[in-house]
C-alpha cells in the first residue's frame, strides 16, 4: 500500500517580503512554525548565491527549531556547498541557479555536471544528509542521478503548470513516465514547482512520487487565510 503523500513546504517568500524592506518581519521562521503545525511534513527553503531572500542566520535558526526536516535547495557554488555541509540539513536538493531568473527556470543538467556530482553526493551522504536532484522528466537525467548515487529526485514539474488542455495532458504523462523510469531505478520521486489548488491533484495521483514540495502558490493563499490554514487546504487537495 502507497505511503501517504508528503508536503514540504517552500518559504522563500515569506524572506522575500521581509528583504523588500531591509527588516525583521515577517519572520521565516514563525512561518515555518505555522506550516508545522498546518500539517508540512518539511520545510523546504533555497539559499541562493545573491541571497535575494533567504540569508544565512535564516536557515541556521530553521535548522535549530524545525520540528520536521528541513530541505536545502542549492547551487554547485563551493561557498554554498561548504555552508551546507556545516549546516548539515536534513536534506539537500541540487538546483541551477542565473543571477536574473524570478523563479528557477529548469532543471539541473545533471548530465553535464556528473562528474563534479559524482564526487559531491557521497560528501554529503557521509553526513547522513539525503541528496536529491531537481531535474526535467528526461530519462538522460533521471539515469545520470542514478549514477552518481542520489538517493532521490524531484521533478520539474514547472511544463505541466504552465500548459492547459491537451498540452497539459501530455506533460503529465511525462511526468508519469519519468516518474516511473527512476522508480524502477530505485529512486525516491519527489516532484515540484508551479503546482498549485488547481493542478496538484493529478500530480499527486502519480503513484511513484511520495512527496511534493510546493511554496508561491501556499504562500499566496496564506496571505488570505493564514500559513496554517493555506498548508492544511493543500494537504486536503493533495490526498484527496
Amino acid at each position: 500500500m502507497r505511503k501517504k503523500i508528503q508536503l514540504g513546504v517552500n518559504i522563500d517568500h515569506v524572506a522575500t517580503l521581509r528583504q523588500a524592506r531591509g527588516g525583521v518581519n515577517p519572520e521565516p521562521l514563525h512561518a515555518a512554525r505555522e506550516a508545522e503545525k498546518g500539517g508540512a511534513d518539511g520545510i523546504t527553503v533555497h539559499l541562493r548565491e545573491d541571497r535575494r531572500h533567504i540569508q544565512d542566520h535564516d536557515i541556521y535558526a530553521l535548522k535549530k527549531s524545525c520540528r520536521v526536516p528541513l530541505n536545502l535547495e542549492m547551487a554547485l557554488s563551493p561557498e554554498i556547498v561548504r555552508i551546507a555541509l556545516r549546516l548539515r540539513p536534513q536534506k539537500v536538493c541540487f538546483v541551477p541557479e542565473k543571477r536574473k531568473e524570478l523563479t528557477t527556470e529548469g532543471g539541473l543538467d545533471a548530465y553535464a555536471k556528473r562528474i563534479l556530482l559524482k564526487k559531491l553526493v557521497p560528501k554529503f551522504r557521509k553526513k547522513g544528509i539525503e541528496v536529491s536532484l531537481f531535474i526535467d522528466p528526461l530519462w538522460q537525467q533521471i539515469r545520470t542521478a542514478a549514477w552518481v548515487g542520489a538517493p532521490a529526485i524531484e521533478i520539474h514539474t514547472g511544463a505541466y503548470a504552465n500548459a492547459q488542455g491537451a498540452k497539459q495532458k501530455k506533460e503529465l504523462n511525462r511526468l508519469r513516465a519519468a516518474a516511473k523510469e527512476a522508480h524502477k531505478l530505485g529512486l525516491k520521486v519527489h516532484a515540484g514547482h508551479g503546482l498549485d489548488y488547481e493542478n496538484v491533484k493529478s500530480v499527486a495521483r502519480i503513484p511513484e512520487i511520495v512527496e511534493l514540495n510546493i511554496g508561491h502558490s501556499i504562500i499566496s493563499q496564506a496571505m488570505q487565510v493564514g500559513v496554517r490554514q493555506a498548508v492544511k487546504q493543500m494537504k486536503r487537495l493533495m490526498r484527496r
